[in-house]
Order: C-alpha cells, then sequence, then structure tokens
C-alpha cells in the first residue's frame, strides 16, 4: 500500500518533470546567467540553491492542485495514471499543497521580501491557471507556457542578466511549449470535449490547432536561423542545425495524424527536442 501510494505521489507531482526543470537551471546558470563566474562557485551558491529548491516546491504544488481539478478529465485521457493517482485522497493532495506553498514561502523569505513576493506571485498564478485559465481558449495556452518557463526568471533575476540573447533563449522556449502544449490539447481532445474545456482544439477543430501549430513552428524557424546567423552561440549550433530538421520532421507528421497515438508521438518528439536543448546548454 505504501509503494502504492510512493508511486501516487511521484505520478501527481511529476518529479522527472522537476528534476529536468532543475538540471536546466543550473545548465543556465553555470553556462549563460552565471558564466562570468567559476562553476563551482555557482553550484554552491546557497541563495541559488534556494531560489531552484523554491521553484521545484512551487512547481510540484501546482502539478498538485493542477492534478485535484483536472482528476475527471484525467479519468477518461489517462485511465491507467488516475488509477495510481486516486491511491491518494483529495484532502490529502489539499493539505500537501498547502504545506508545498508555505514552505516554499518561508524558505524564499531567507533570501529577501522581493522574492517571497515573486514566488506569491508564481504560486497564485499556478492555482489561477488551474482553476480558471487553461479552461479559456487561447489564454490557457500562454498561460502554460510563461508559468513553463518563468522558474527561469526567478535566477534571470536573481543574476541581474539583461543580455539580449537570454531573451531570445526564452522565446525560443516559451514558442517551442506552447506548440507541445496545443499538441497535448489535440492528444487529450476526447477528455476535453466531454467536460468542455474550452481548448483551440475543442472550439475551432484539429485543423485550425494544426495550422496554429504549423505558424508557432515556422516562428521558431525564424528565431533559430536568427540565433545561428546573429549570436555567439558556441559549439549550440550543432543543437540549433538540428532543431531546423526535427521541427521540419514533426511538421510534416503533424499534417497526417489522426489518432491520439499520432499526437502522442509529437508530443513526445517535442519533449526531447527541449531535453535535448537542455544537455545542449554545455556547448555555449
Amino acid at each position: 500500500m505504501f509503494n502504492l501510494k510512493f508511486f501516487s505521489l511521484f505520478s501527481v507531482i511529476r518529479v522527472y518533470n522537476i528534476i529536468v526543470i532543475v538540471i536546466a537551471q543550473y545548465l543556465t546558470s553555470i553556462f549563460i546567467l552565471g558564466h562570468q563566474k567559476d562553476t563551482l562557485e555557482v553550484i554552491l551558491d546557497p541563495y541559488l540553491f534556494v531560489i531552484i529548491l523554491c521553484s521545484s516546491i512551487a512547481i510540484a504544488s501546482g502539478y498538485i492542485i493542477n492534478n485535484f481539478y483536472d482528476y475527471e478529465k484525467d479519468i477518461i485521457n489517462r485511465p491507467i495514471r488516475s488509477d495510481i493517482d486516486k491511491s491518494i485522497r483529495k484532502r490529502t493532495k489539499l493539505r500537501l499543497y498547502f504545506a508545498l506553498n508555505f514552505l516554499c514561502l518561508c524558505l524564499s523569505l531567507l533570501i529577501s521580501i522581493r522574492a517571497a513576493s515573486f514566488f506569491l506571485v508564481y504560486i497564485f498564478a499556478l492555482w489561477l491557471y488551474s482553476h480558471k485559465l487553461k479552461k479559456i481558449v487561447i489564454i490557457g495556452n500562454i498561460c502554460s507556457a510563461i508559468l513553463t518557463i518563468t522558474p527561469f526568471f526567478a535566477i534571470f533575476l536573481y543574476y541581474k542578466n539583461f543580455e539580449l540573447i537570454i531573451f531570445i533563449y526564452a522565446l525560443f522556449l516559451f514558442f517551442i511549449i506552447l506548440a507541445k502544449d496545443i499538441i497535448k490539447d489535440l492528444e487529450n481532445l476526447k477528455g476535453d470535449f466531454t467536460l468542455n474545456y474550452q481548448t483551440i482544439a475543442v472550439v475551432y477543430g484539429e485543423k485550425f490547432s494544426k495550422v496554429a501549430v504549423s505558424i508557432i513552428i515556422l516562428i521558431s524557424y525564424i528565431n533559430v536561423i536568427n540565433l545561428i546567423l546573429n549570436f555567439d552561440i558556441g559549439l549550440m549550433f550543432y543543437y540549433y542545425y538540428l532543431c531546423l530538421f526535427i521541427l521540419a520532421y514533426i511538421l510534416f507528421i503533424l499534417w497526417k495524424s489522426r489518432t491520439k497515438k499520432d499526437y502522442l508521438i509529437i508530443h513526445n518528439s517535442m519533449r526531447i527536442l527541449i531535453i535535448l536543448g537542455i544537455i545542449s546548454i554545455v556547448l555555449i
């Protein structure tokens, strides 16, 4: 029984996603934002550690409240995972949600009042998204992408690094996540339609969603070409050349896709693209 609850909690807070974000935050700090400092100095920075820890806790609480509100939809879209998740009672999830938020705010106060204010707003935004915004057409997708990259702005503000290339990287990541989110809506169309979630796929249909994703991919293409031609990105240009091929592949199979399995393949391809981008930060 304990093992089932452990795996249920692991599933609810998406530990694997949080680990990826933590690695991405540290790599971004070492190779981009804090590149003027010694690597060991960045890794052992206690303030950076607390910022990343607070980000992880806030994200975990966000996944919990999202799981709480999406319970009925997940039964339709992800029946196997829902069976695992329901081993933890809703009341327990809510208690854990409030406990994690309280811990996050207490830890952020160790840094500064401004840091605590940042995470307070972030926690509220995660709740508002799960409760209301995600059900609003287009707004939900945009908010999801913004909230995903927000933890990186926490360390961005900490290092006060305002180089233009940082914004270009963030813009590229934003559009990739936005495209992935719309594809996820196509994948979850059955559950969203049944429970009247106002996603792009539900309101405007499958074809319009594909057009939207195609436009976002074309914008990402322009962004990638801009990075390759106009910025010093070191050996990371290998990754961006690879991006051009992967995005072309995604665009090709997108218009051939019809089933949930097809969209799942595209969704996972976008995930791989993001993970490869995180790993390739070391090439800068």
